[in-house]
């Protein structure tokens, strides 16, 4: 066979698989595993999804087997923007397209905006997996320093001044991967900025209903900046992951239409089944509660974890403390980079993930994301003393 694999997915710096690895990792159970971002089983609705099931297919069942439109079911879609209508934003219906979760609508984002060359900002460090989409399309990535309360706006101000960039990718709250949560006060300013640069602001909200603690009274950037913002929302953290069902809420007219023609190419629609069923399940149920209970099941194991690595981790070792969300971020001592502590604790039975992949350019850095959404609490005592004990194997090297 003459095979001949397209530039694209050959590049030397693609990580592609580094997602997969992961997904792996998290799936064996012989393995500890805070390297993934994977909700908690306990939390999703298997009773009140299968009495979903039996009604779209008792009631409509010839519809939800069937072809459907690119933009979405339309019930569910009105769901999301009377959700949105409660924060104070006026996304219509006809402003949402459902997407094959919310990685779908990255890739969405990239096609109708990026060509080989351009110029993109993104946080220092972000999502592995958008940065993976993004080299997809050959563009240059600038990237700006996240600080404890958000996005380093003398930086950004300094970006956009010296730079065109075609947009910028930020995740304000509760960060993948570092947990980080931006200010109100660096929201409003990072708002101003980006609002006298006119360029999109593509904002990834997956965690921001899943706070725990703290102060919850800011704003995203869709509320500061209106239609400037393209926002990209997911069920995968607050019902089932596996239902993969996302979303894309934008106003832009040129450019809503633009990624409906694009998303029609790749899979003519989202699952219509999936998107009937749990728009069934969200109609009957109290997404509320189903909510708080995972910001309950989660603030308790991130208090377990932290409690944990502060009585573990050896001196010089420092992590964020999440407000809410899925992640810790740890940082090492000089000396040491999160590749070797990987590869030392994962001889040992416990997977974590290196900072390297969540940045553009850094390698062999001395940061890692640690999860701690899909542990039990008895794996999380018994992991983080084993990482704790290979950090000082590995310092007193």
């Amino acid at each position: 066979m003459k095979l001949r694999i397209s530039d694209r997915m050959s590049k030397p710096d693609f990580q592609g698989d580094f997602t997969a690895r992961i997904l792996a990792a998290a799936g064996d159970p012989s393995i500890i595993s805070f390297a993934g971002g994977l909700p908690n089983p306990d939390s999703f609705p298997v009773k009140e999804m299968e009495a979903a099931v039996t009604k779209v297919l008792e009631r409509d069942g010839v519809r939800a087997l069937q072809y459907s439109n690119t933009e979405g079911y339309m019930p569910l879609r009105q769901f999301i923007s009377d959700r949105y209508a409660k924060q104070g934003l006026d996304y219509a219906p006809t402003n949402i397209i459902i997407t094959n979760g919310s990685q779908q609508a990255l890739d969405m984002v990239s096609a109708c905006l990026i060509d080989p060359g351009d110029e993109i900002v993104v946080e220092k460090p972000s999502y592995l997996a958008a940065l993976q989409t993004f080299h997809l399309y050959y563009p240059k990535v600038l990237s700006v320093s996240l600080n404890e309360d958000g996005i380093d706006c003398d930086e950004l101000e300094k970006t956009l001044s010296e730079h065109d960039p075609k947009f910028i990718y930020v995740i304000p709250s509760f960060q993948n991967p570092t947990g980080l949560t931006y200010t109100q006060a660096v929201r409003e300013r990072a708002a101003e900025i980006l609002r006298k640069s006119g360029i999109p602001v593509i904002e990834d909200n997956p965690y921001g209903e899943l706070r725990f603690r703290g102060d919850g009274n800011v704003k995203t950037f869709a509320e500061l900046l209106g239609e400037q913002v393209c926002e990209l929302g997911t069920f995968s953290k607050i019902v089932a992951p596996g239902m993969r069902i996302g979303w894309i809420a934008c106003k832009n007219p040129e450019l809503y239409a633009k990624l409906v023609a694009y998303k029609s190419t790749m899979d003519l629609h989202t699952n219509i089944f999936g998107q009937m069923v749990l728009a069934e399940y969200l109609l009957d149920n109290d997404l509320d509660g189903q909510i708080e209970k995972i910001k309950k099941m989660y603030g308790e194991k991130a208090e377990k974890m932290m409690d944990c690595m502060s009585k573990d981790f050896p001196e010089g070792v420092t992590f964020t403390k999440p407000e809410g969300g899925m992640f810790i971020w740890a940082t090492l001592p000089e000396g040491l980079t999160a590749v070797d502590v990987m590869e030392y604790a994962a001889k040992r039975g416990v997977a974590v993930c290196p900072g390297d992949p969540f940045y553009e350019e850094d390698r062999n850095v001395r940061t890692m994301r640690i999860n701690y959404s899909n542990s039990s609490d008895e794996n999380i005592e018994k992991g983080i003393k084993i990482l704790g004990d290979a950090l000082r194997e590995l310092m007193n090297k």
